[in-house]
């Protein structure tokens, strides 16, 4: 991205960028967190482009000009809605052997305010742990967003340009994540601990802006 500068906080454990199965972006702030793109490595930019899958809310995939860069540049993304039914199950039907899923684990946006649109306190909800149980091999990439509200607030006008974007990285095995746990994996209080502790990472480890 040629109009923005990237302050990366790489993790001391190294990426292998051919292993990613999974990336939990933390910290939902703006429609144009697309821009983050532009520090990825350009041979992983490729393997996305054919093998990424993606939740997006059916209100963002259908807006008139966001909705259709998406829809361009993310084929892999299915739109769901922010209810438990039939669309959600196809996400998940969506998701094979060599899927690279990339999901905002909270499903709405930060607003200025600190807290999102209805005024209610930003969560991690239990989609991704949902994602996480089916997975058993490869890496996951957790994202910390600096957020993107000096770039462009939702609802608030066109993003600017030169700005600096910060995010902090965390890579884990997905095998060693989900074992790292007291409970067994896949039980009620596994997926408590996993809500708990991405909870925990989205209120003390992204940057500041």
């Amino acid at each position: 991205m040629l109009f923005y500068r990237f302050k990366i906080g790489w993790p001391s454990k190294r990426i292998d960028w051919d292993n990613i199965r999974l990336i939990v972006f933390l910290n939902h702030t703006s429609l144009y967190e697309f821009l983050f793109l532009g520090f990825l490595p350009v041979s992983f930019l490729r393997q996305l482009s054919k093998r990424m899958v993606a939740p997006g809310a059916d209100k963002t995939l259908n807006r008139p000009l966001v909705g259709i860069f998406f829809k361009l540049f993310s084929p892999g993304m299915t739109p769901i809605t922010r209810k438990r039914d039939d669309t959600w199950a196809q996400f998940l039907d969506s998701i094979y052997d060599n899927s690279i899923i990339i999901i905002a684990p909270e499903g709405r946006m930060k607003r200025k305010t600190g807290f999102d649109l209805d005024g209610n306190k930003m969560t991690v909800k239990s989609g991704v742990v949902e994602v996480l149980t089916g997975l058993d091999k490869g890496q996951m990439v957790i994202t910390y967003s600096g957020g993107l509200h000096h770039v462009q607030i939702p609802d608030e006008g066109l993003p600017k340009l030169f700005k600096t974007l910060k995010m902090n990285l965390a890579v884990f095995g997905i095998e060693e994540y989900k074992t790292g746990f007291a409970e067994t994996p896949g039980s009620p209080e596994w997926k408590k601990s996993v809500l708990e502790d991405l909870q925990n990472r989205l209120e003390t480890k992204v940057p500041t802006e």
